[in-house]
Order: structure tokens, then sequence, then C-alpha cells
């Protein structure tokens, strides 16, 4: 397949440090066969961060990152207890980490394989470890008496029949994408259990999928939030779903 030329600057810029002599070719043969972007380069920016992909998580998206950015501005200096849940690379915790500077964060990720990429990337981008506290898990399983002040989370959230890039469905990992046939399989159970993990006036902030973000929505309600809100991202998709307890 045909590879766009910034592609190439990118991967000579970023992985090889603009050497134009660095042997490319394996990487660029990645590229020809779909391979994303992030995974060849072996990094992905975020919020100033450099993100380590070296387990093979789910690549930080643009919108991610663009209401994460929200939460650590809506963070700032407040020492409070952050949850970072079904945390992959960890990108979402350790953007809170950099930016909040007395928040505790704790990260939960149900693959085992992620940790070690956890600790890098908490290492990589010389935050403080002292903060940090990463749990493998499933859910709220191994945070079960534990409550948060803020939980951030992008679940897994799109339905199975939904038809995506190769580029995504051959390479990222399946786990951390599709939730049964509605989207909504594990937003569900988050909805159910999250209200015994916040604090008094707690607070979750959820990824979802802009077709099923109303119903998302209902859910919380349903479980206990007293307040809820919907976010629209800079592409203008209701993609954020705050929700208050």
């Amino acid at each position: 397949m045909p590879i766009p030329q910034e592609d190439i600057r990118a991967l000579c810029e970023e992985k090889y440090g603009g050497d134009l002599s660095a042997p490319m070719d394996a990487d660029i043969a990645r590229l020809a066969q779909g391979e994303p972007l992030a995974y060849v380069i072996g990094t992905q920016p975020f919020l100033g961060l450099s993100i380590s992909l070296d387990s093979r998580p789910l690549i930080p998206r643009p919108e991610t990152e663009w209401w994460t950015e929200e939460a650590v501005c809506h963070i700032g200096t407040r020492p409070l207890k952050v949850l970072d849940l079904c945390a992959g690379s960890g990108a979402i915790g350790c953007a809170v980490l950099r930016h909040c500077p007395n928040a505790q964060v704790t990260f939960v990720e149900l693959n085992k394989q992620h940790q070690e990429t956890i600790k890098k990337n908490i290492s990589l981008n010389a935050l403080d470890a002292s903060r940090a506290t990463i749990f493998i898990g499933d859910l709220f399983t191994p945070v079960q008496h534990q409550t948060f002040d803020v939980i951030l989370t992008n679940p897994p959230y799109i339905p199975r029949a939904r038809t995506l890039p190769v580029s995504v469905t051959q390479y990222e990992p399946s786990e951390a994408l599709f939730a049964d046939s509605d989207g909504l399989s594990v937003i569900s159970r988050i909805a159910k259990e999250v209200g015994q993990h916040l604090s008094s006036q707690g607070e979750v902030w959820v990824e979802c999928d802009i077709e099923h973000i109303k119903k998302a929505e209902e859910l919380f309600r349903e479980q206990g939030a007293t307040r809820t809100e919907i976010r629209t991202d800079p592409y203008g998709r209701e993609r954020l779903l705050v929700a208050y307890y």
C-alpha cells in the first residue's frame, strides 16, 4: 500500500533522529503492510510525553489527548486521588502525573503485559513514581476497597460488528477496542460499580462511542450519578461523558 511521505518523514525524525542514511527499509516495509506508524516508531506523543508502545497497547488517539488535557486542567494542583482505569499504555495517568503535581495516580489494567510499559512510561518521562501505583486486574477488582476523587477511563466501547481499518483490526488489541454487540458491556459494568469507588463529590470521565453515548449517560444516571454532561470533541462529535456523584 502507498505510504504517505509525511509518515516516512516522521519515522526518520522520531526513530532515527533525522538521519537520512539510517537503515529504514524494514520499517518502511512494515508501514507498507499497514502497520500503524506509532508501532513502527515505538512511541506516541501525548500531552508533552513520549508514550512507549512496547507491549502493543491501544495507540493513544487525539480525542483521548483532548479530553485528558481538559481533565488535567480540571485537577490542577489539588491533592486528589486519581484512577486511570483500563490504563493500557498508561498515557492518561502519566499525563496526570506530569501536569498535576499533587495528584496520586493509580493505574488499573487488565493485560499484565502492559504493566512494564506503564512503568517504562513513568520512567521514560521522568515522572514521580512515588505518586503512582499500578495494579493488574479486571476493572475495580484490584482496588475493591479503595475510593478515588476522579476516575478517568477509555474503556473498550466499539460494537463488534463495526468495520474498522485493517491497520486497527490487524494490529491493535481487540480487547481494548470491542465490547459486545452494542459496545456498552464494559461501560455498563463501570456504571454499576463506580459509585462504590468514588469519594464524596467524586466524578468519572468516560470516553464513549458517539453512537451510544446517550445510552451510556442513561446507564450512569440509573446507577446513581447525580448529574451528567456530554462534551463534544474538537471534531464536533459527542465523545466524552462526565458523571458526578
